[in-house]
């Protein structure tokens, strides 16, 4: 466990008792075991639909479900409250576990399920806790980009940023739209986008969707080359990109196609009718995301659907 983050015993910890659990650790502390679908659970706004999402994915990939608080260090460094605030704190955490717990078990009564109420950053605990997970679900509270910089409670963008494993970030949609069961993968012929089209395949394959792999090609300014060529080279590309996948999922119907645009726009367009919309995302950024990627950036504030960033380091 990172320095600064402290595991505390929770009352709340359901299915397996400490002792067994503790038994267990040992292979889920190997970075190479992820059995666990990790759920951010945030005090002061409880995402039903992250946790319902959750509840979903760790059913269908057979996984253990974990609920983890984390409560922030206290501002302004000591006073003589302190303690107190920091007895509130997590008095707020654990009811906001127990809230959780019921809204689960409302869900789904036999998902395998655990609760963490820990010290540190959100976003850090979250990434630190990352090593155990198959993925990450998290809420969007749609922070502005001032707030993400400087909030202690930011946490969509730098864990899809930082994270070792894929990254869900699930928002409450502005517009109620009808949803086809399919979903879209962003590729631009990076390892990162190769890493996405399999995730993306993978989870079409549980959901039992099609997926739809789109390459959002941006005119330049200037062009100093043959357009009509550089299309055609970029559909190339694109169907290498997905090319072996339907053999290995016969069941899930993959289509591709260029499009012309903004990435942004053109990927938050097609958010609109997709179940998700799953993203590549290359190395790590520092905590304020600034390098997760003006597109994965951009759209998670724009997409009307949970977005999935996949890191470059789960391709082969």
């Amino acid at each position: 466990m990172a320095e600064g983050i402290t595991a505390m015993s929770s009352p709340l910890v359901a299915v397996r008792s400490p002792r067994r659990h503790e038994a267990a650790g040992g292979a889920m502390k190997n970075t190479a075991v992820r059995n666990e679908v990790i759920v951010g659970i945030d005090p002061r706004e409880q995402s039903v639909p992250a946790l319902a999402w959750a509840v979903d994915e760790a059913v269908r990939r057979r996984l253990s479900l974990r609920l983890v608080m984390a409560v922030p260090p206290l501002p302004g460094g000591q006073h003589i409250d302190a303690p107190w605030r920091r007895t509130m704190l997590r008095a707020q955490g654990e009811d906001a576990l127990s809230e959780a717990v019921a809204t689960v078990r409302a869900l789904h009564a036999e998902v395998p399920l655990t609760t963490e109420l820990l010290d540190g950053m959100p976003s850090a605990v979250l990434c630190q806790k990352a090593a155990q997970a198959q993925m990450i679900v998290v809420g969007s509270r749609r922070l502005t980009r001032p707030e993400e910089l400087f909030s202690a409670g930011s946490v969509a963008v730098p864990v899809s940023a930082q994270a070792d494993c894929p990254v869900v970030v699930v928002r409450e949609p502005e517009h109620a739209g009808e949803r086809h069961p399919h979903l879209v993968v962003g590729v631009d012929g990076s390892e990162s986008s190769r890493a996405a089209v399999e995730f993306a395949v993978e989870e079409a394959a549980l959901h039992g969707a099609a997926l739809r792999a789109v390459w959002v090609w941006r005119r330049p300014v200037v062009s100093f080359g043959d357009e009509a060529a550089g299309l055609e080279e970029r559909r190339r590309i694109l169907s290498e990109t997905v090319a072996g996948w339907a053999d290995k999922y016969p069941d899930v119907q993959i289509t591709h196609e260029v499009l012309r645009g903004h990435p942004v726009e053109q990927l938050a367009l097609a958010s609109v009718s997709a179940l998700v919309v799953v993203v590549g995302r290359q190395g790590r950024g520092g905590y304020s995301g600034m390098r997760l990627g003006s597109v994965v950036h951009g759209l998670l504030h724009r997409a009307e659907c949970p977005v999935i960033t996949v890191p470059e380091s789960r391709h082969g």
